[in-house]
């Protein structure tokens, strides 16, 4: 399998993350956000297991080693296909297999894949027990604080605690409950209230778990006022939408001496990355359609985007329009 997986994994932490998000956090996304963060973990889009064990296998798994420190998502229901993506997973070197038991879509669920599956924490229990027994490597769940139908707090730690049992030691809270008929995904993201405090709760309750909080965070600051309560926190569409606040990750939530890139050095040292992407036949906007957030508020923002979301589909000289790009950060 020719990944491209060679160096040594990181020593993992998950003081910050970027959440797993469909048709967002693929390869190239993690490679630009790698740009900006050393330290922040990175996920990878929702894998089913269908698609892991019959599918496409090296593209699902395929990663530059630059993206580590560097976790997979997957999302099924049966243990043992589980337990068998979970082998792959290690063995192209992932530092972490979470299974997703937060998405409401009702694509997943048809395929009882998500938040669906917080009604059933003895499945979900006998899926994390198959994994651990077939890796090494660290098996993390993420999910919702309850779903419709399924909302107390009692009911809540008795899923926490079941799937505890089983071995999970990591568990990523998103502070909202999953409405599983009548919302769009974007809407379970907005609507149902956020709830801190039951995941501040959870952290109190089961102190030696390790406890990742979820939705609707925005700033540094947010992420050091729930650091107080909780392990670890998880960025969504912030981290992808506003990529730049990465910059600031590794001084200020993990003490880093190295200075912070600006935005033009971020940018400028994706270009030995796009060359190799064109010459194995890939298109510039596969990668640059992740970067369009570093331009905001500035002289030039609206060029910059334009130039990397329009013209990038026209450009006779792909790299001479990213070096243009490139100009348009000078000294930001």
């Amino acid at each position: 399998m020719s990944l491209e997986n060679t160096a040594t994994t990181p020593t993992l932490s998950r003081r910050f993350c970027v959440a797993p998000m469909m048709d967002l956090t693929d390869r190239h996304c993690r490679y630009f956000l790698r740009q900006l963060s050393q330290h922040a973990l990175l996920y990878t889009e929702m894998v089913t297991t269908g698609a892991l064990l019959h599918g496409d296998t090296e593209r699902f798994l395929r990663y530059h080693a630059d993206e580590h420190p560097l976790a997979i998502q997957l999302g099924g229901s049966n243990p043992a296909d589980l337990a068998a993506c979970a082998k792959l997973a290690e063995a192209a070197g992932y530092a972490e297999v979470n299974l997703n038991v937060g998405c409401p879509s009702d694509r997943v669920q048809n395929n009882m894949i998500g938040a669906c599956l917080m009604a059933h924490p003895q499945l979900v229990a006998d899926c994390v027990k198959a994994m651990r027994d077939a890796v090494q490597t660290p098996v993390t769940v993420k999910h919702r604080i309850g779903i419709n139908g399924r909302e107390s707090y009692a009911e809540l730690c008795d899923f926490v605690g079941s799937i505890a049992d089983a071995g999970c030691e990591t568990f990523i809270a998103h502070a909202r409950i999953a409405i599983l008929e009548g919302l769009s995904p974007k809407e379970n993201r907005e609507i149902p209230p956020l709830k801190y405090d039951l995941v501040y709760q959870l952290k109190r309750d089961f102190p030696a778990l390790e406890i990742i909080i979820n939705g609707g965070i925005k700033t540094l600051a947010e992420c050091q006022a729930h650091l107080q309560h909780c392990d670890g926190v998880m960025l969504g569409r912030e981290a992808y939408h506003n990529a730049y606040l990465l910059a600031e990750v590794d001084a200020a939530l993990f003490d880093a001496q190295h200075p912070a890139p600006t935005r033009e050095q971020a940018l400028r040292a994706l270009r030995p990355y796009l060359e190799q992407h064109l010459a194995e036949g890939g298109a510039l906007h596969h990668v640059t359609r992740h970067v369009l957030g570093l331009a905001q508020g500035f002289p030039g923002a609206r060029q910059f985007r334009q130039l990397l979301s329009t013209n990038v589909h026209k450009a006779a000289d792909p790299l001479g329009l990213f070096d243009q790009a490139c100009a348009l950060l000078e000294g930001r």
